[in-house]
């Protein structure tokens, strides 16, 4: 992959033996005792209320924690992928903490939290025998039931080559469901701000905000928030939306796993409506087993399918105790149309006049994209990093549409792109000598790239 800032001696590909030794060396560093726990807040945003919650990571003893070139401790905001809440991140948090000593703050997104039990893991199954769906939790003691949502089966042709059959759970018009459904960006956006303020103070730390797939289109808009986020660390993720949007348009950003995905991604752009929550099921699994086990082991891998369904099932058995539901694709494909309906329903709530319903229009197209207006601050420094048997993130697709697009801002952020010769796209995923996935070979880079100077210079 390319890199717009070569002199800082990152290569654009790590071949499987480096990553070992990136990984042997992050492993042999002493072990810091760490202080866990979590912080549940309620904010108030768009007359509702909302409860989130983030999950600390930090050395117990200060003198442990890292400091960046300008003498600030060292920060890490993170975001988990579209099917999971904070314990998607423990790996991570935990080898950028109990190893590197930098505090870290895992966010869940708005909804995602299970709140009734202690322990946060859902319970049953994201579809319930009697045909009704997981729901998300906004707000503690607030319960959408079935009567609020209508559900739907998708099997049209264009999805049904990328997920199978989806099921989506369509909010009706005038619900709670209906309402938390539009106004749950703007609680997000600002759920981010208010965990930064309360967790890194501006003064004391310098911090690197991480979205894991689905998150990143999310921790792309923070370093514009927040003024002491310096940049992105991003690994596995995707970008922000107006790029994702065209990334996912282009037939030819997959193209190294055939003509079955150039058919399936040659399709009209997203069209979801901002009411239609999608509820994950064994498919979305599966359609990332799919294309790893081509990247891994080549055509043959069809030849032991029933074990690779196996290993798929029994995965969601484990894995289904996260949320699994997904509201995001408005922002993340940048759905214009969808992002507009979701703030006329607010505005309507709300009963705004017709500046202020134009200013939270505003508001809600620019989700998708960086904020280039006067005066804004800069798009700040990106480290992306691949895996190599990735679906989403090609050198294709880097090469041919993410770093050129990013080259247009002005003025443009320095951007360093690279991808390591192992794992998939769940980084934190264990594999044969990698116990801790990519996430050590990420540790390694990401401190050799901030003692360097690449966030602060």
């Amino acid at each position: 992959m390319g890199s717009s800032a070569p002199q800082y001696a990152m290569k654009d590909f790590y071949p499987r033996d480096e990553v070992l030794e990136m990984d042997r060396q992050i492993a042999a560093l002493p072990d810091i005792p760490l202080s866990e726990r979590e912080d549940l807040f309620r904010i108030e945003s768009l007359g509702l209320e909302w409860d989130i919650g983030v999950f600390i990571t930090e050395p117990e003893d200060a003198r442990h924690a890292m400091r960046g070139p300008d003498g600030r401790k060292t920060g890490f905001f993170l975001l988990h992928g579209g099917d999971g809440d904070f314990k998607s991140l423990a790996v991570l948090a935990r080898q950028l903490a109990g190893k590197l000593g930098a505090k870290v703050l895992s966010m869940t997104f708005p909804g995602r939290l299970y709140l009734p039990d202690p322990s946060r893991d859902w319970p049953d199954d994201t579809i319930h025998r009697d045909g009704t769906v997981r729901t998300p939790i906004w707000r503690e003691g607030e319960i959408i039931g079935a009567d609020q949502y209508d559900v739907v089966h998708d099997s049209s042709k264009m999805n049904r080559l990328r997920y199978g059959t989806r099921t989506l759970a369509r909010a009706k018009s005038g619900s709670i469901f209906w309402h938390r459904m539009a106004a749950w960006p703007v609680a997000f956006e600002e759920a981010m701000i208010v965990a930064c303020e309360r967790h890194f103070p501006v003064s004391e730390f310098a911090v690197h905000a991480h979205g894991h797939s689905t998150g990143g289109a999310f921790s792309a808009r923070l370093p514009q928030l927040v003024e002491n986020v310096v940049g992105q660390t991003e690994l596995e993720t995707a970008p922000i939306g107006y790029i994702n949007e065209v990334k996912h348009d282009w037939s030819g950003a997959l193209g190294k796993i055939g003509d079955f995905e150039r058919v399936s991604t040659q399709s009209a752009r997203r069209t979801d409506p901002f009411n239609e929550l999608y509820i994950r099921t064994w498919r979305d699994l599966a359609r990332y087993a799919g294309p790893e086990a081509l990247g891994q082991e080549g055509p043959q891998a069809l030849m032991r399918l029933p074990w690779l369904m196996e290993e798929v099932l029994q995965t969601w058995e484990e894995e289904r105790t996260r949320p699994n539901f997904k509201a995001e694709y408005p922002l993340t494909h940048n759905i214009v149309a969808s992002l507009e309906a979701a703030a006329q329903a607010v505005a309507d709530r709300l009963q705004l006049n017709e500046v202020e319903r134009g200013k939270l229009v505003v508001r809600y197209l620019g989700f998708g994209k960086y904020d280039v207006s006067p005066g804004a601050r800069p798009v700040q420094p990106i480290f992306y990093i691949n895996s190599a048997n990735s679906r989403d993130n090609s050198p294709e697709a880097f090469n041919g549409i993410i770093l050129p697009m990013l080259g247009k801002l002005d003025p443009a952020p320095r951007v360093m792109a690279t991808q390591l010769g192992a794992g998939t796209h769940i980084y934190y995923k264990p594999m044969p000598d990698l116990p801790a996935g990519l996430t050590r070979a990420a540790a390694f880079l990401w401190r050799k790239a901030i003692l360097d100077g690449f966030f602060t210079a």
